[in-house]
C-alpha cells in the first residue's frame, strides 16, 4: 500500500530528509463557530484551498480552507537542522533553535500566542511551528496552520514591537523614537528600522534618503549571500543563465528559479542599502508630481512618482536595482531618480487611483483657477447626458465613484456631502466605528452637481430640492466594485442640499461567537433561542448592530429541517436558506402586513426587522403563543425599559409575559487600535474606580458607601485573580495613535450586551406592570450583567477604556 505525504511545509532551514508529514495524522480542525473537528487529515491541498479530514465517527468532511478558524497536528512532530549549512551562513541567520515569539489575533476576537520555529507564509495563511520539546538532543514542535481569512493581525518576529512592514504603519514620532533606539543599540542596522516602519511623509522621506547615502553600497548578489538567503554557487548559475537573457533583470530571475521571494529582497535592500519603504496608500502625492511622468510610461515599469525636491524625483518601484525602470525614467524627466520601495500591492492601487483619475486631477485645478461661477454648469452637463459612455467620461461621475470605493476600501459606514453657501467649498466627511472625519473638500462649483449625480445613481427626483427623500445605489452599474449604499437627501439653508449614504453591510451574516458575547450571555441566549416558540427581542439605538445580532441568530438556526420567514427594511444581509421579503409602505407592504401573510406560509421561525408600531408589536405576539419562534427588534435604550415600552404601546401583559423568552440590549463600543495601544499597570484608585462603577448597579443606589466599597473591594480581589498577567498584576490598555487608526487610537468596534432572560419571577413582574427600576435589579439578581458591567470587562481584557464605555452606556 503506497504511503501518502501531506502537502504541509517543514520549519525554516530543516534538514532535506527531515520527515514528511504523512496523511492520517491526528488532527484537530477549530471552525468559527466555536466547535471543533477532531479526526485524522487525510489531504491538505493548498492549491485548491481544502482539506480532506476523516472524522473520528467515520465520517470524511472536505472543507474550504476560509471555512475554518485553524488547523493544528495533535502529535509533536522531529525538526533536524540542514548540516548543510557552513559555520558562516549559520552565524548571519536566526536558527530554528532561536524561537520567534508569536500572537495571533482572530476576527473573532481570540487570541493565539506562543515561540515558533519559524513560519512559512503562503497564499491562503500562515504555517506555524509551535514549540513543544526542546533541549540539546531534541526539537519537536506542533504543526498549526491558520488560513488569513480567520486572522486579525498577526505579530511574529524576534520582539513583538517589530511588525513586518507590510502590516505595520508609524506616526512621525515613533520615527524619532526609532532612531533614538538605533542609536542606543548600534548593533542594530537603520534598514532594520525601515522594514518595519514605513514611510508616510515627505519629511520623513527626505530623511531616509539622506541617512541612505551614508549606506555602503552593495551589489543586489553580495546582499543576497550575506543575508543566506542564496549560496556562491546560486548566484554564479543565476549569473550564467542572465547572460543568456539580458533583458531579465537578476532579482527577477531568481525570483523565477524560486530561490528567494520578492518580499526577501526588499527587506534585505533595507537593511543592507537603507532604501526606504513607503506606504502610498498614506502619502500625499500633488498632481504636479504624478504627471512628470505619463502613464504609459509608469504603468510599463510599475513605478510611481511621489515626491520632487532638490532637482530628484523620488519614486516608488518593486525592485530599486531595475536600472532599466530607472533610466527610462530618467531619460524622460531629465532628472536624478532616487529609488524608493513599496510592495506591488501598493504600487498596482497608486497606478489605478492616480492615472485613473489623471482627468480628475487636472479637472478640478483648472476649475479652481478659473474661478467658474455657473455653479449649474457641471449639473446641466448631468442632467443633459444619457447613461452611457458620455456620463461615463463626465468628471463628476468619477469624483462620486472615487469617494464611494475610498469609502468603501477604508471600513466606512456612512458618506456625508456637506455643501456650503456662496465660495465656501463643499465637504465630503466619512463616519467610521462611529466617529466622523474629513474625506475631502472640493471647489463650490461642485455642489450642485455632486448631489444631483447621487440623485441620478439613486434615482430619485432631480428637480426636487425642498423636501427629504430616499433612495438606494447598486454601485456595481456604475463602478468596479459590489457596494450596495441607502441614500437620503435633506434641504438645507439657502437652498442647498445635503446627502448622507450609508454603504448596506456585505450581505454576509457572522456566527454568534463572533458578536463578543461573553461566554455567560452566549450560553444563556443560546438557551432562549432554542425554544420551539416565543418571542425574543433585541434593542438598542440606531447603529447599534441589531440587524447583525439578529442575523447571526438565524444563522444558528438556519438548517434544512426549518422554514424562516423574514420581513426587513432594507434586507441588508442574506442568507441561503432564509425567505427574504423587503418592506414597501408605498404598497401597504408593512411589517403587520407581512407578519399576517408570513403566517399562512407555513414558518417555524419569524424575524421582523423593528416592531414600529402597536399593530406589527401585538401580532408578533400573537404569531408567538401559536408555536412560531419570533425575533425582532426595539430602539429602547436598555431590556427592562423594553417591557415597559411594550406595556404602554398596549400589549396584554398576560400575552406579552406568556411570549417572552428574552430581550438582549447591545452597544458598540470603540476598541483599541491593536497596533498602537499601549499596555499599563493601573493605580489602586483606578481600579478601585473601576470596581465601584461595575458595583454600583449590583448594589443599588440606595446602598450605603460602606456597603459599596465592600462590594468593590471583593471585585478587585476578584479580577486579580482572573486577569492578572504574568507578574501577577493587571494590565489595562490604553490608546496611542498610528496611521492604522488615523492617529485616533482606535480601531473597530466591539459589542456590549445585556441579556434579560424571562425567567418566572420577570414574568410575574410584568403581570403586576411593576416599574422599571423593579424589573432592572429582579434581573441582577437573576444573573444579568448590565451594559456598563459588560463594558468594564472588556476593559480588562484589553479590547477598549472605560472612557469609551462611559460614552455608549446610560450615565
Amino acid at each position: 500500500m503506497m504511503i501518502k505525504i501531506l502537502d504541509l511545509p517543514v520549519p525554516p532551514f530543516s534538514a532535506p530528509d527531515n520527515p514528511p508529514v504523512l496523511a492520517g495524522a491526528n488532527t484537530t480542525v477549530f471552525l468559527p463557530n466555536g466547535s471543533r473537528l477532531e479526526g485524522k487529515l487525510e489531504e491538505f491541498d493548498g492549491a485548491k484551498g481544502s482539506i480532506t479530514l476523516i472524522e473520528n465517527n467515520g465520517k470524511s468532511s472536505r472543507l474550504t480552507l476560509i471555512e475554518i478558524k485553524a488547523l493544528q497536528l495533535n502529535e509533536p512532530l522531529q525538526w533536524m537542522q540542514d548540516t548543510a549549512l557552513d559555520e558562516t551562513n549559520r552565524a548571519s541567520m536566526k536558527m530554528p533553535t532561536d524561537t520567534q515569539d508569536f500572537i495571533i489575533t482572530f476576527k473573532d476576537r481570540s487570541v493565539l500566542r506562543g515561540k515558533t520555529y519559524g513560519s512559512r507564509v503562503e497564499k491562503f495563511g500562515i504555517h506555524l511551528f509551535k514549540q513543544h520539546t526542546a533541549n540539546q538532543y531534541l526539537h519537536q514542535y506542533i504543526h498549526i496552520f491558520i488560513p488569513k481569512t480567520a486572522i486579525e493581525s498577526n505579530l511574529i518576529g524576534d520582539q513583538l514591537g517589530q511588525i513586518l512592514a507590510k502590516d505595520q504603519k508609524v506616526p512621525p514620532r515613533e520615527i524619532e523614537a526609532a532612531l533614538i533606539e538605533q542609536k542606543e543599540n548600534r548593533g542594530k542596522q537603520i534598514g532594520d528600522f525601515l522594514i518595519s516602519k514605513k514611510i508616510i511623509s515627505t519629511e520623513q522621506l527626505e530623511q531616509a534618503l539622506k541617512r541612505q547615502k551614508s549606506m555602503p553600497q552593495l551589489k543586489l548578489g553580495e546582499i543576497l549571500i550575506s543575508e543566506a538567503l542564496i549560496t556562491e554557487a546560486q548566484l554564479q548559475e543565476a549569473l550564467i543563465d542572465q547572460k543568456k537573457s539580458r533583458r531579465m533583470p537578476l532579482g527577477e530571475l531568481l525570483v523565477q528559479k524560486k530561490l528567494v521571494t520578492r518580499e526577501q529582497i526588499q527587506q534585505a535592500l533595507a537593511r543592507k542599502l537603507g532604501i526606504p519603504f513607503v506606504n502610498i496608500q498614506d502619502f500625499q502625492v500633488t498632481p504636479e508630481t504624478i504627471r512628470v511622468a505619463p502613464a504609459s510610461l509608469t504603468f510599463k515599469h510599475k513605478v510611481v512618482p511621489l515626491y520632487q525636491y532638490e532637482g530628484k524625483i523620488a519614486v516608488a518601484i518593486e525592485n530599486p536595482m531595475d536600472w532599466e525602470a530607472l533610466d527610462a525614467l530618467k531619460f524622460h524627466t531629465n532628472k536624478y531618480i532616487e529609488p524608493v520601495m513599496a510592495t506591488a500591492e501598493d504600487i498596482n492601487w497608486a497606478l489605478q487611483f492616480y492615472y485613473s483619475s489623471d482627468d480628475v486631477l487636472t479637472s478640478i485645478d483648472q476649475l479652481a483657477d478659473q474661478q467658474v461661477e455657473d455653479d449649474n454648469f457641471l449639473e446641466e452637463n448631468i442632467l443633459n447626458a444619457k447613461e452611457d459612455a458620455e456620463v461615463s467620461d463626465n468628471i463628476v461621475v468619477k469624483m462620486i465613484n472615487k469617494i464611494i470605493l475610498d469609502a468603501y476600501q477604508k471600513g466606512v459606514s456612512d458618506i456625508h456631502i456637506e455643501p456650503y453657501p456662496g465660495k465656501q467649498r463643499t465637504v465630503v466627511r466619512f463616519r467610521k466605528d462611529g466617529e466622523m472625519f474629513k474625506y475631502h473638500d472640493f471647489p463650490h462649483q461642485y455642489r450642485s452637481a455632486l448631489t444631483s449625480r447621487v440623485k441620478v445613481m439613486a434615482r430619485l427626483d432631480i428637480s426636487e430640492k425642498r423636501k427629504p427623500q430616499d433612495g438606494k445605489i447598486n454601485f456595481k452599474q456604475f463602478g468596479p466594485a459590489n457596494i450596495e449604499l441607502r441614500v437620503a437627501t435633506l434641504p438645507t439653508s439657502n437652498d442647498l442640499e445635503d446627502v448622507v449614504m450609508r454603504i448596506l453591510s456585505s450581505g454576509r451574516n457572522l456566527p454568534i461567537s463572533a458578536l463578543g458575547l461573553e461566554t455567560y450571555n452566549r450560553d444563556r441566549l443560546l438557551e432562549a433561542i432554542s425554544q420551539p416558540y416565543g418571542l425574543f427581542l433585541v434593542c438598542g439605538p440606531t447603529g447599534s448592530g441589531k440587524t447583525t445580532t439578529l442575523h447571526s441568530i438565524l444563522g444558528h438556526l438556519n438548517d434544512e429541517q426549518t422554514k424562516i420567514w423574514t420581513a426587513e427594511d432594507p434586507v441588508e444581509i442574506t442568507q441561503a436558506g432564509l425567505r427574504q421579503l423587503q418592506i414597501n409602505p408605498k404598497v401597504g407592504l408593512t411589517f403587520a402586513t407581512a407578519m399576517r401573510s408570513f403566517l399562512r406560509a407555513d414558518p417555524d421561525i419569524i424575524m421582523i426587522g423593528e416592531m414600529r408600531d402597536p399593530e406589527a408589536a401585538s401580532v408578533c405576539i400573537e404569531a408567538s403563543l401559536t408555536g412560531h419562534l419570533v425575533l425582532s427588534t426595539l430602539h429602547t435604550n436598555s431590556a427592562a425599559e423594553s417591557i415597559i415600552r411594550l406595556l404602554d404601546m398596549g400589549m396584554d401583559p398576560f400575552n406579552f409575559a406568556d411570549a417572552l423568552l428574552g430581550i438582549l440590549s447591545q452597544r458598540l463600543a470603540r476598541t483599541l487600535c491593536p497596533s498602537c495601544k499601549k499596555p499599563y499597570t493601573p493605580h489602586d484608585e483606578e481600579l478601585n474606580h473601576l470596581a465601584r462603577e461595575y458595583c454600583a448597579e449590583l448594589v443599588g443606589f440606595t446602598a450605603s458607601a460602606e456597603e459599596l466599597q465592600a462590594t468593590a473591594n471583593k471585585k478587585i480581589a476578584e479580577w486579580r485573580e482572573k486577569h492578572k498577567g504574568k507578574d501577577g498584576q493587571i494590565s489595562l490598555f490604553k490608546p496611542i495613535g498610528c496611521p492604522e487608526c488615523n492617529e485616533t487610537g482606535y480601531r473597530g468596534r466591539i459589542g456590549l450586551h445585556e441579556l434579560l432572560v424571562a425567567t418566572p419571577e420577570i414574568k410575574h413582574l410584568i403581570l403586576e406592570r411593576t416599574l422599571i427600576t423593579e424589573i432592572q435589579r429582579t434581573a441582577i439578581k437573576h444573573g444579568l450583567r448590565t451594559l456598563k458591567q459588560d463594558g468594564i470587562e472588556k476593559v480588562l481584557q484589553g479590547y477598549t477604556d472605560f472612557p469609551q464605555i462611559r460614552a455608549v452606556c446610560i450615565k
